[in-house]
């Protein structure tokens, strides 16, 4: 701490925190299509030029440019095979050598996800201005994230083809795809992106317990968005007013069965992992079982007593329990993910799903990175078509 003469500290504001306050200090009123001439006022004064803010797009394959006043365009960039897909994909900055300076890629990180990704070149870089524009990219991620639930514009921009009503009800009642804290990560990934109606998953950290659950609403279209809907909303009530897993069961299916004729239903998995010890507890309600990932392998299926589906007015189910070892991911996943079929052959299959598991998991990549490569690598397997919604969840207890 600097102390003046007068033996107080000193609160004088240094040009860092300028720097930064002035962000700050603008964010509060700024409309969010001015977000990036408020970004490139502020790297301008770092002596950067050409920023760029490039946002994943919903089906998790390109990295879109922001439109806006004061950003640089651009074409999409694939995230697999690019620097700023490298930048994504580690969540870590990424320095390349051009002939006009050196062009720095940094990850906008907001409350362990991550949007995208924001550029920026200067003529050289030190460490003073790597810590910047570190703290810059976290600002303006965090001011995105605020301004996102009053704009279209971060929608429109990740949106890269015509998105059915069905998926857009889903996108909107989703958490964010991905949440990396010191004990626990979670990723997610819903496919078709663009057309997704019956299948949704919600989380919560709630101080040291993790709440997860994963539905799969029966029908398509609208009529299974909105069972979905109601099947999600029941289950974050019933969490938050503190109940156990199996009063949360019974709470989700009275609003199934309460909102809908008696032949509808939603199959759902809810789960609850005490990140301090590793405990991990869940009810099934007529989904496939989750897979335990450990040591890079699926070694078991975490098979358990089912009952009835939500809606169905199943009996008071039973809570199964086991106990992860740091470094454990549990894959969750809804039937689409494996009754889908090559065209004139047999469905995937759980030993299929499990091959392809303990290929990606042999990289050692985080779990990011993990789901959104066993999903495509799904995609890629069906001929890039779904007859059906193929969910994926992946946690992991680190302990």
């Amino acid at each position: 701490m600097t102390v003046g003469s007068s033996g107080d500290p000193d609160r004088s504001e240094s040009f860092g925190e300028g720097l930064l306050g002035g962000l700050l200090d603008r964010a509060h009123e700024l409309p969010p299509h001015l977000v990036g001439a408020v970004l490139a006022d502020t790297v301008a004064r770092l002596g950067g030029r050409d920023a760029q803010i490039l946002l994943q797009d919903y089906g998790q394959q390109r990295l879109v440019p922001l439109p806006g006043e004061g950003l640089a365009g651009g074409e999409p960039q694939s995230i697999d095979g690019s620097e700023a897909g490298r930048c994504f994909l580690t969540s870590g900055p990424v320095e390349l050598v051009l002939p006009d300076g050196v062009r720095v890629l940094l990850p906008l990180l907001d409350g362990g996800d991550q949007a995208g990704v924001l550029g920026v070149t200067l003529d050289t870089v030190d460490d003073d201005d790597r810590r910047l524009l570190r703290r810059i990219a976290g600002l303006i991620a965090d001011m995105m994230q605020t301004k996102n639930g009053h704009t279209d514009l971060f929608f429109r921009t990740r949106r890269s083809e015509p998105m059915s009503v069905a998926a857009e009800i889903q996108w909107s009642l989703l958490p964010p795809l991905s949440m990396v804290m010191p004990r626990v990560a979670v990723a997610g990934v819903l496919e078709p992106a663009y057309a997704v109606a019956g299948d949704s998953f919600d989380y919560a950290l709630n101080g040291d317990v993790l709440h997860l659950a994963m539905i799969d609403a029966m029908g398509h279209g609208l009529d299974a968005a909105t069972m979905a809907t109601v099947a999600i909303g029941a289950y974050r009530h019933a969490r938050r007013i503190s109940v156990e897993l199996a009063e949360i069961y019974l709470f989700m299916d009275r609003a199934i069965a309460e909102q809908f004729d008696p032949d509808h239903f939603v199959t759902a998995q809810m789960m609850r992992l005490d990140t301090d010890t590793g405990r991990l507890q869940w009810v099934n309600a007529g989904h496939p079982a989750p897979m335990l990932v450990r040591a890079h392998r699926v070694v078991r299926r975490l098979d358990s007593p089912t009952t009835l589906p939500v809606g169905f007015g199943g009996a008071q189910p039973q809570i199964s329990t086991v106990a992860l070892e740091p470094g454990d991911r549990v894959l969750c996943f809804t039937d689409g993910l494996i009754e889908e079929h090559e065209s004139g052959q047999e469905q995937f299959g759980e030993e299929q799903l499990i091959d392809w598991v303990n290929q990606l998991e042999q990289a050692d990549h985080g779990i990011r990175t993990v789901a959104r490569d066993l999903s495509h690598t799904l995609r890629r397997a069906r001929g890039e078509s779904t007859s059906d919604d193929a969910t994926l969840v992946l946690f992991e207890w680190r302990g």
